[in-house]
């Protein structure tokens, strides 16, 4: 039975992952540690667990394996360091920090320790983006010239994020920026892993809605390659969903085109060139979610899922940096070779 605590609860997404988390029966989900008092008594009355007001505390308090971090992103790096010295396995959510030193710490302290870092995106586990990446990778399209994708919505506040998240997503410092490192980071981990790291990144990002933010409110990222490009698109002012989170990876053959969620997977060739759907397998078992994943590669020691491997995510976390450089610059960054 591996005893997993929690730290911070501002994050809305560790209400996504904790039902998995508490339903695993090899799992124990033992504590969690907030300075809101009252995500503290939600997760109380929810699962049950024992709450502290800081990790220190719960260090003191409890015997843990493993922990998963979701507050923000600059105090969430800061707290996995701390968490994997002290000996825990850590599990965190995408893009892993506010900016690459401390992804760079992060990394840094797993391998001193020796306990496994974990980055969590939602977009990996979605059975038809894996098949997508599978065939990619496997040859199916040829030579894989672009990767897409496309994250948008209205805003947090618009979409219903709770006031403990958005009091810090709108902060540049917490955060590590606006809508570029909060949307584009999907774009950036997807070319990451299709394409390797680019040599350089060209960006945009602006204040064309929402003037009053202080962090922009969309952004596009263009990541450059020798013989392809990624691209990486973020909107916090889109109405609806007509193109939103949808990857688009075209090679020499053939094009992939993924819905998201439970979407389907589109493959278009010369012979069918609107595209036909793909017959998608049944996911292995450790990939269907979050905590099964994080366990699963504790007890095996085998590599995690590419887009969740933490060299991986901190080169995504190295593109969203010189994108918010090329950005203000008004010109290309070069990433060193």
């Amino acid at each position: 039975m591996t005893r997993v605590g929690i730290i911070g609860l501002s994050h809305d997404h560790i209400w996504d992952v904790l039902p998995d988390l508490a339903g695993n029966e090899d799992i124990e989900l033992v504590a969690a540690a907030s300075a809101q008092l009252p995500l503290l008594e939600r997760i109380k009355k929810e699962y049950g667990t024992v709450t502290y007001p800081d990790a220190q505390e719960m260090a003191a308090g409890e015997k843990l394996d493993a922990v998963l971090i979701y507050g923000n992103n600059r105090a969430g790096a800061e707290e996995g360091v701390k968490a994997l010295e002290r000996g825990w396995h850590v599990l965190i959510e995408k893009p892993m920090a506010a900016d690459l030193a401390g992804a760079d710490e992060l990394l840094k302290a797993s391998d001193e320790s020796d306990k496994r870092l974990m980055v969590n995106w939602p977009i990996a586990w979605w059975p038809q983006l894996n098949h997508a990446i599978a065939m990619a990778q496997a040859g199916d399209i040829g030579e894989v010239w672009q990767v897409r994708y496309r994250a948008a919505h209205q805003g947090p506040k618009e979409m219903g994020a709770s006031e403990y998240f958005c009091d810090w997503l709108y902060d540049p410092n917490r955060n590590g920026g606006g809508a570029l490192l909060d949307y584009c980071c999907y774009g950036a981990i997807l070319s990451r892993v299709l394409l390797g790291r680019p040599h350089g990144i060209t960006a945009v990002a602006e204040n064309l809605v929402k003037r009053d933010l202080d962090a922009e409110d969309n952004a596009v990222m263009l990541m450059q390659y020798p013989q392809a490009m990624g691209i990486a698109e973020a909107s916090w002012t889109q109405i609806g969903k007509l193109t939103s989170y949808n990857t688009v990876i075209y090679g020499s053959e053939g094009t992939l085109f993924v819905e998201p969620e439970d979407g389907r997977l589109l493959h278009a060739t010369d012979k069918h060139p609107g595209g036909q759907e793909v017959i998608v397998p049944e996911p292995h078992p450790q990939f269907l979610n979050p905590a099964t994943h994080f366990l699963w590669g504790i007890e095996s020691g085998e590599d995690f899922h590419p887009l969740c491997q933490p060299a991986n995510c901190r080169d995504a976390q190295e593109i969203l940096e010189a994108g918010a450089e090329a950005a203000a610059k008004g010109a290309r960054v070069d990433l060193p070779r």
